[in-house]
């Protein structure tokens, strides 16, 4: 697409594409306020395609408390999700981190079944963007359309996806600065969180992980150390991935860049400029 083919794109349809904490949600937001759909590609997980086995996870807890228990066998109380744009905590939790079961660690199978999970999900969200593009325009009169997709889209190693995102929106790749790297690094640092790896991935680093460390069995990995120690390597590992979509289906712009664009005009304009230097 030219610059100048993209101006004149009545209905635009953009995929943001980057490491989580890099800019997404909050370029989202904005664009939400200049009469954008905002679609959640974690939202749509959340609630359309991993709402029962969230909700049954939850159930497992509370039938641990005898008091509960009781309420939840008899129906006098139910559960469900309040899963919100600005609030997936409730997808995180399923997600789970792997070690200690007395740290709310998992064993090694159980992860994997979540990951593998929340992997389908990720790419059907993804699949439906063409649907939501046409309830955009046509049910809630939104003119352009945002996916704020999530920060392992590059993992999934599903060309489909890829190929139907191309087709139905422009990609963006919103590329981490060396201050943006640093500033992730230390949001987990604080709060670390869940997150989805690629299983060759998973596998070969939980080994170097087990020797380092000096461990016998998964079951003695600390679970929150293990999260802030595959962070940076997971954040290396997806960099060369994301610039792959790119280069095959789209565009990078920086971090720094966009975070500069207050507007919705401003934010265009960095995709024109994006457009007209790939064509150089």
């Amino acid at each position: 697409m030219s610059a100048e083919q993209f101006a004149r794109w009545d209905a635009k349809s953009i995929t943001l594409l980057g490491m989580s904490g890099v800019g997404k949600t909050h370029l989202s937001g904005r664009l939400r306020a200049a009469n954008w759909f905002h679609y959640s590609a974690d939202y749509r997980i959340g609630t359309r395609y991993l709402s029962e086995p969230i909700l049954d996870n939850i159930k497992r807890q509370v039938m641990q408390v005898p008091f509960l228990r009781e309420l939840l066998r008899t129906d006098s109380i139910y559960i469900s999700n309040n899963i919100t744009v600005d609030n997936l905590t409730a997808v995180l939790t399923f997600l789970g981190k792997l070690g200690r079961p007395a740290q709310a660690g998992l064993d090694l199978q159980e992860f994997k079944r979540r990951q593998k999970l929340y992997r389908d999900a990720e790419v059907a969200a993804m699949l439906d963007v063409p649907e939501f593009i046409a309830k955009a325009h046509e049910i809630y009169g939104y003119q352009h359309f945002v996916n704020d997709s999530a920060g392992s889209l590059c993992e999934l190693d599903d060309p489909s996806a890829l190929e139907v995102l191309a087709e139905h929106t422009l990609i963006i790749y919103i590329e981490a600065t060396a201050e943006n790297g640093r500033q992730l690094l230390a949001r987990a640092e604080a709060d670390p969180k869940p997150l989805y790896y690629r299983p060759a991935f998973l596998d070969e680093q939980l080994a170097v992980y087990i020797a380092e460390k000096g461990l016998t069995s998964v079951a003695d990995i600390a679970p929150d150390d293990f999260v802030l120690w595959m962070f940076p390597r997971l954040f290396a590992a997806r960099v060369p991935r994301y610039e792959a979509i790119a280069r095959q289906y789209g565009y990078t712009i920086r971090a720094d860049v966009l975070a500069a664009a207050h507007s919705e005009a401003a934010f265009l304009a960095c995709i024109g400029d994006a457009l007209r230097q790939s064509a150089v």
